[in-house]
């Protein structure tokens, strides 16, 4: 078996194209370097390496394998992360997700063993963050269902919008996404889905993303601004303050997203808990 060090030394070879610079990178002086070189060489019992006067290169056997042992260091790189995240989480559960909304519900359980991230993550990783026990419970918009992961209805998100009370569509019993054309929104930047969502369906809308809360609460409290809602919303955001307003449901299907519990098959008994008490808010809370 090739150690690591001397894989690193190949890899840092073929990136850095000099035994100078590959040795400034690795912070080893160049005779060390020279002789991890031989060394590899022996092991592997082939050529990695056309020696010139004042030069190495490497022979396309070495170009192969420093491509190979690139893939060996970042194989064992994650073998190691693997092995450390799912220590850590054995007695915590760590949970995520693509929208902000199951992230309140989950909050106002205040789980003594749970750990909650509040940094949404991207759709596409959510499967290898669970297989890498990153997570333990990631909340989707989309079912997954593989070898390893599955996934549980919760219930329904739907998108409201909280407008000034003298604005014309203050009125209405619900709005569509149409009939908001052109207007200023104030948004919190990081609210996942939704804001594909919102931008896709709101023709020539502004939308002035927010990435402080405390600064987006204070710009509605003073401003007269429309700001989304859903119906979990309401669990943390008190709007009493602001009675300015009126909330209007958005009619259109797409101002509705049906929310999932992604997590590995291994740990549903272990979740089964969380899942029956997030489930009995959403349905506490159910969509106009």
């Amino acid at each position: 078996m090739i150690d690591n060090y001397l894989l690193e030394e190949l890899v840092a070879f073929s990136e850095h194209k000099t035994l100078a610079a590959a040795a400034e990178y690795l912070n080893v002086t160049q005779p060390t370097l020279t002789r991890g070189m031989q060394k590899i060489e022996n092991e592997l019992q082939v050529t990695l390496f056309n020696r010139q006067k004042n030069r190495i290169i490497l022979t396309d056997v070495g170009k192969v394998a420093a491509i190979e042992a690139k893939k060996v260091l970042a194989s064992n790189q994650n073998f190691i992360q693997t092995v450390r995240n799912y220590a850590e989480n054995t007695n915590t559960i760590n949970i995520s997700s693509t929208i902000p909304g199951p992230i309140i519900v989950v909050n106002s359980l205040k789980l003594t063993n749970a750990n909650i991230d509040s940094s949404l993550i991207k759709p596409d990783n959510i499967e290898q963050l669970l297989n890498s026990y990153k997570f333990d419970l990631i909340f989707s918009t989309n079912e997954i269902f593989s070898d390893s992961v599955e996934s549980r209805y919760l219930g329904r998100e739907k998108l409201a919008v909280r407008i000034d009370k003298f604005h014309p569509l203050a009125s209405q019993k619900t709005v569509t996404f149409k009939e908001l054309r052109g207007l200023s929104f104030l948004v919190a930047n990081d609210i996942g889905t939704w804001k594909d969502i919102i931008q896709d369906y709101i023709p020539k809308a502004k939308f002035l993303y927010q990435e402080n809360l405390a600064a987006l609460s204070e710009l509605t409290q003073y401003s007269s601004f429309p700001v989304f809602r859903t119906n979990l919303s309401s669990i943390r955001i008190n709007d009493d303050k602001n009675n300015g307003r009126r909330l209007i449901p958005i009619s259109d299907e797409e101002a509705t997203v049906e929310v999932y519990a992604c997590y590995l098959k291994n740990n549903r008994h272990d979740l089964q808990v969380i899942f029956d008490k997030v489930s009995e808010i959403f349905s506490k809370n159910l969509p106009n």
